[in-house]
């Protein structure tokens, strides 16, 4: 199947194209659907980072679509400057080694947790992306 052929596979693939750093998720930031996606959110948030969000829940195409492009099946997923990173595990790691902080290329906050928090607190929503795909 051509690009031209699969629009929700080409809006995913401009959508982690067009920020530097995205997160595929159950749910909003604000909202998290499932404790993966919760701890992926948290753990940004508690180094400040800036990340553009996707809800893969209104439409099972993005999912299908989303695992297609990186070769992972589980939600949620973080990319980086069009790279994969990974899922909740991977970036709950990288947290608390300090590789995700090197990796989004910032310094984490004074007052950020050695360990890598289990929830969000409420705050100022991060970027978000309009959801086209559905």
């Amino acid at each position: 199947m051509s690009a031209t052929e699969n629009p929700v596979r080409d809006e995913i693939s401009k959508a982690i194209s067009e920020h530097e750093v995205i997160l595929f998720m159950k749910g909003r930031p604000e909202q998290p659907m499932c404790g993966f996606s919760a701890r992926t959110v948290a753990a940004l948030d508690a180094l400040g980072a800036s990340y553009a969000a996707v809800d893969i829940l209104p439409d099972p195409r993005i999912r299908q679509e989303l695992s297609a492009i990186s070769n992972w099946p589980t939600i949620p997923q973080l990319f980086v400057n069009g790279e994969l990173v990974g899922g909740c595990d991977i970036v709950t790691e990288m947290y608390e080694t300090g590789e995700l902080a090197t990796t989004l290329g910032i310094e984490p906050k004074a007052d950020a947790p050695a360990e890598a928090p289990v929830a969000s607190e409420p705050g100022a929503p991060p970027l978000q992306i309009r959801n086209d795909l559905a």
